[in-house]
């Protein structure tokens, strides 16, 4: 027995000395993910008519408001960049669906290299590049922008646009990359049918009921898509803007007022934007800058300030301004054009009553059964940023509007 005695205090000696077992700490969860949806030409009040039982249900247990304001002009590219960058159309410069610049050329909706071009873009920086930046992993559907790499950054995860890809497979799609790795924080989805149909049917039609309902049957998919996952995510739904009826009986034409050859047309619907020809500024703005039925026209400078519109160089130095409902063209459709259905407009100014677009919230960060005084759409890039835990940045949003909806 003596004889074992050294032996155990060596061993006991030694298990005083050896390190302690390694101990497995795991590492920090990232916050919820932040989905921000867009249903483009979901106008305020179509969520009231009894056929959205989804996104009801979403606002219910969320965070709503009976309206949203976009920015001027309610286009769908200028109010898309607005929503992420937390900056107004004249200051983020993507100041209409259709654009002229002194150096880049011509921007259009359907101008592939255009739209690509980061260099449209980068007067704004959209949140997808400030998560990027942080380290946080992003995937974009479809959202305008997100094609190009916006200050050399693009989202980890984007499609060019593919108009012909349907809703249900666009939320597959956002539900495959979130079972990708790394997890986005944060991801948008769009949806461009409602606005197809307020387009060709107009607002109170059939066919934008049909669509709306459509949309609404694949957020429930996309709820569920969640719930399979385990995933409680921070849901933003919203519209870009709203839609107004119109009809071929309801168009101001310019060449009853000018010649067509005087200006260069750079834009045209629910306001017309142009610049004189050299040398004719003079009789075009003499024309122009008077009082007109169901239209106000502008020097760039002279916008009414309540619009915020007028500073930005990619704004030509005429801007016309429709009342809702009338749209404004250089001269008369062709038949071709003319043959096509025309139901639906917006661009108009962002007060009225058919521009308020739609905003629901909900998730983890959110409270419950809150109604929101209506508010301006700058405001929801500061909330995006306070959900991804990103510092504020200098825009014209405020967080504290947004704040109240907040647990």
């Amino acid at each position: 027995m003596f004889r074992l005695l050294p032996i155990l205090f060596a061993l006991l000696l030694a298990a005083c000395q050896a390190p302690p077992p390694a101990v497995t700490v795991p590492p920090p969860q990232p916050g919820a993910p932040v989905i921000l949806i867009s249903v483009d030409g979901l106008r305020a009040d179509y969520l009231r008519r009894g056929i959205t039982p989804t996104i009801s249900a979403l606002a219910a247990r969320g965070v709503t408001t009976a309206a949203m304001r976009p920015s001027f002009p309610s286009l769908t590219f200028p109010n898309h960049y607005t929503l992420v960058t937390g900056l107004r159309p004249d200051r983020h410069g993507i100041v209409n669906n259709n654009m002229d610049d002194p150096a880049l050329g011509r921007f259009a909706l359907s101008l592939r290299n255009a739209v690509e071009d980061g260099r449209w873009w980068a007067d704004g920086e959209p949140v997808w590049v400030t998560a990027e930046r942080a380290g946080l992993a992003t995937a974009t559907m479809f959202w305008p922008g997100s094609e190009a790499a916006i200050r050399g950054v693009r989202p980890g995860r984007w499609l060019p646009f593919d108009g012909k890809m349907s809703n249900r497979d666009r939320v597959a799609q956002l539900l495959a990359w979130l079972d990708a790795s790394p997890r986005p924080r944060f991801l948008t989805l769009y949806f461009d049918t409602v606005d197809h149909g307020g387009h060709e049917f107009g607002p109170d039609s059939p066919e934008v009921n049909k669509a709306v309902a459509e949309v609404d049957a694949r957020i429930a998919d996309l709820l569920a898509g969640l719930k399979a996952r385990g995933i409680d995510a921070n849901i933003i739904l919203v519209a870009d803007h709203g839609m107004a009826p119109v009809s071929a009986e309801r168009r101001i034409l310019l060449d009853a007022l000018i010649d067509p050859a005087a200006v260069r047309f750079v834009a045209g619907g629910a306001l017309a934007a142009m610049d004189p020809m050299p040398g004719r500024e003079a009789e075009v703005r003499a024309a122009l800058l008077r009082p007109h039925p169901q239209m106000a026209c502008h020097d760039k400078g002279d916008v009414p300030a309540a619009l915020h519109y007028g500073r930005h160089r990619r704004v030509p130095a005429l801007v016309c301004i429709a009342e809702s409902g009338w749209m404004i063209w250089l001269s008369a459709p062709t038949p071709e054009q003319a043959a096509k259905p025309l139901g639906g407009m917006h661009g108009y100014d962002p007060a009225h009553p058919d521009m308020a677009a739609s905003f629901v919230a909900a998730g983890p960060a959110f409270r419950s059964g809150v109604v929101l005084p209506p508010f301006d759409n700058v405001h929801v890039h500061p909330l995006l940023l306070r959900l991804l835990g990103l510092p504020p940045m200098q825009t014209d949003g405020d967080a504290a509007v947004l704040a109240p909806a907040l647990r």
